[in-house]
């Protein structure tokens, strides 16, 4: 679970760059509902990555103990893409609807390249 956390740790610092990159973007171009629905959604990706983290961590636990293993939560990290994709279409003047999915998908995007970029340095 070191990993997991060491992984969750760049995925936060990812996360506050991005954002930063995103109130530059919002601030100085014409792109402002864009920018804004990559910051909601990859905020509530973020949020939904720390969920699974949670999870998997009772779920190890679990299986180390011999207890009846708990589910990984899919409900509710599904329910907070909703909720991300809702805020972006109830307010559309605000936030883009295709950024903020593409946003909900930006810390897997980190994770799949941190895992490329660590198959490269070991092989």
């Amino acid at each position: 679970m070191v990993d997991l956390h060491h992984i969750f740790a760049m995925q936060k610092k990812a996360l506050f760059f991005l954002l930063a990159l995103c109130a530059l973007g919002w601030g100085f171009t014409t792109y402002q509902p864009v920018f804004a629905g990559i910051a909601i959604g990859a905020f509530f990706g973020t949020y939904n990555f720390w969920l699974l983290l949670r999870r998997m961590e009772k779920f190890d636990r679990s299986m180390s103990e011999g207890t009846k293993a708990p589910s990984l939560g899919s409900a509710l990290r599904f329910g907070s893409g909703v909720a991300a994709v809702a805020i972006a279409i109830s307010l559309p003047k605000y936030f883009h609807l295709i950024s903020t999915v593409i946003g909900l998908m930006l810390p897997y995007i980190f994770l799949v390249i941190l895992q490329i970029l660590r198959g490269i340095k070991n092989h």
